[in-house]
């Protein structure tokens, strides 16, 4: 195991995520990156396709280090909206999923009270650390 996760003796096991990760390797720090394709459109204002776009986008910049979902050690979530996150969590598990597989980097997530780009619903900025 490249990444080992941290997790404290008599704590509950958290769900879709991990307390804490340690790794080793170069580090690889991914700016925030929102819904929006390539060429800076949007093609959806839906939150669970947003996450989806936002989730590739990431992993995009990762790849383009040499890297892939399992080098994620780390994500903060930006949402505008929480209760619509908490009421998709199901949906945004299945996206999460396709895009990052079964690795739970720590994460936090935060609600604010906008992004830059008003079109934007979600903002994930993420860390990997990748194997020297």
């Amino acid at each position: 195991m490249m990444n080992k996760v941290l997790q404290p003796e008599g704590w509950a096991m958290p769900r879709g995520y991990s307390n804490g990760i340690e790794a080793r390797g170069r580090q690889i720090y991914v700016g925030g990156q929102i819904g929006w394709d390539a060429d800076c459109r949007f093609q959806s204002d839906d939150l669970v396709q947003q996450v989806y776009q936002s989730l590739r986008n990431a992993l995009d910049v990762v790849k383009a280090a040499g890297g892939g979902p399992e080098h994620v050690t780390r994500m903060t979530w930006y949402l505008v909206d929480k209760k619509e996150y908490v009421a998709r969590l199901k949906e945004i598990g299945i996206a999460y999923r396709e895009v990052m597989g079964r690795n739970f980097p720590a994460m936090t997530a935060v609600q604010v009270a906008g992004l830059i780009e008003d079109e934007a619903k979600v903002e994930i900025e993420i860390t990997a650390v990748i194997p020297d």
